[in-house]
């Protein structure tokens, strides 16, 4: 399986419980594709440097998953979710995934 960051900017006013539905709803999706959602990091509240949909901080959460190909979905939930600003998912290198303690391999 290979090794994802995913960094989500939700609004800065969405609930606590609002967030964390989403991001367990992106682990079921995840393990669905046969993959774990490893890790989940919430940063909080950030101030943005420019604007984004009308916005002007938001709130940070970044996760890290394991999986063989739940991308498209994960994508496709994300961008219907209206209290998601923007997202990015990026496929950690193998060295940087085993450095991060989460088993990847090369496929």
């Amino acid at each position: 399986m290979r090794a994802y960051e995913l960094m989500v900017i939700f609004t800065a006013d969405s609930e606590e419980s609002e967030i964390q539905t989403t991001v367990n709803k992106l682990g079921d999706l995840a393990k669905e594709a046969n993959g774990t959602l490893e890790t989940t990091d919430k940063w909080g509240v950030r101030r943005f440097a420019y604007e984004m949909k009308k916005a002007r901080e938001g709130f940070y959460v970044v996760c890290q998953f394991l999986s063989p190909n739940a991308l498209s979905e994960i994508d496709r939930t994300l961008r219907l979710d209206d209290s998601v600003i923007r997202h990015k998912m990026l496929r950690l290198p193998v060295d940087e995934a085993h450095r991060r303690g989460l088993a990847a391999v090369t496929n």
